[in-house]
């Protein structure tokens, strides 16, 4: 059925004229299914992305400092936005407001940034082009980028779940051209100073200084 319904054959008159025909009818309205081999990617591909299956097994135990996930936080249109960098170990966030959403303000922000945590080591990332600036990104900072699936946002846990108290401060729709670099680093503060269950109720902050300071 599913193949004569693909195929045109059961359109009903007023619907034989239609670009979609009885398909535009049904409840999933013939939208296209992943391919049993991988989700799609329709975001346009990052050239020489690394993907997360060459990434250290180390990284998956969260035994260490300095590897990051990174996403970004978009807000009202397509200008400014927010980078947030998250250590897998500590919960630390790192960041800060990028101009606009391009790839080129998005790696100037995690350059900047992650110069200032020379223990950096690795950074997940999601799929998306503000990230196609990598490798600037790894020669400034020496850190070695991979790419999760597509469609995988699990493989970047901390970094989603980040993301939601980030969302707490600037729900969606919050026009980032309006909020000041101040103003950003005050909810990150705040974000890094709460007590978390999974550190004994001890803040992200604590946790990556305090482990810093054993490294030195």
């Amino acid at each position: 059925i599913y193949r004569a319904i693909n195929g045109r054959e059961l359109d009903p008159p007023d619907l034989a004229r239609t670009r979609r025909g009885i398909k535009g009818r049904l409840r999933r309205k013939g939208k296209r299914r992943h391919r049993k081999d991988g989700p799609e990617e329709r975001r346009g591909k990052i050239p020489d992305a690394r993907p997360i299956s060459e990434r250290p097994a180390e990284v998956e135990e969260r035994s260490r400092l300095g590897d990051w996930e990174g996403d970004t936080v978009v807000g009202k249109g397509a200008g400014a936005c927010l980078v947030t960098l998250v250590d897998r170990k500590s919960g630390l966030l790192a960041g800060g407001r990028a101009a606009t959403h391009t790839k080129r303000d998005v790696a100037r922000v995690e350059s900047r940034m992650l110069r200032e945590h020379p223990e950096t080591r690795t950074i997940t990332l999601d799929r998306g082009m503000e990230f196609a600036d990598f490798k600037k990104v790894e020669q400034s900072t020496g850190a070695v980028c991979y790419f999760a699936l597509p469609h995988h946002p699990w493989q970047r846990g901390s970094n989603e779940n980040t993301n939601g108290l980030v969302r707490e401060y600037f729900p969606k729709g919050t026009d980032f051209a309006t909020i000041d670099d101040d103003q950003v680093q005050a909810v990150y503060d705040a974000i890094n100073h709460r007590p978390r269950k999974r550190h004994g109720y001890r803040t992200p902050w604590e946790i990556h200084h305090s482990t810093t300071l054993h490294l030195l």
